[in-house]
């Protein structure tokens, strides 16, 4: 399995990876799991801006998934291109959800055109 593979993987438990930040920091107990939708809505600061995050990395991630399956397929993009796409997009992925966390609006906004970008990037590769 490619580097790149493993990057879907970790797209994928990313937003769980912000969710889990937005309970803790939320002060999440075993009586809120009744509506945990509400209580998630009812955060606010830091916890707040992790679940944002924890949505926005669930709207990404199966675009990426798509990009890196057509880049594999098309077989016209060297593999060494994919896997370093691949782990850019991670890290900026990473750097988008500490930008969010921080509340660095702006720093936060490149980093989600940085991802999408990079998105795009694989189908261009692929050609």
């Amino acid at each position: 399995m490619t580097v790149a593979l493993w990057c879907i993987l970790i797209a994928f438990l990313l937003p769980y990876l912000c969710v889990a930040i937005a309970k803790i920091g939320g002060r999440y107990r075993l009586a809120d799991n009744h509506d945990p939708r509400d209580f998630l809505d009812s955060l606010e600061g830091a916890p707040r801006r992790a679940y944002a995050a924890q949505l926005n990395s669930f709207e990404i991630s199966p675009f990426f998934a798509a990009a890196v399956i057509v880049a594999h397929l098309a077989g016209n993009a060297e593999l060494v291109t994919i896997n370093v796409l691949a782990v850019l997009f991670i890290t900026s992925r990473l750097l988008y959800i500490i930008c969010y966390l921080a509340d660095w609006a702006i720093l936060r906004s490149l980093m989600w055109f940085v991802g999408v970008g990079l998105v795009l990037s694989f189908f261009f590769v692929s050609v």
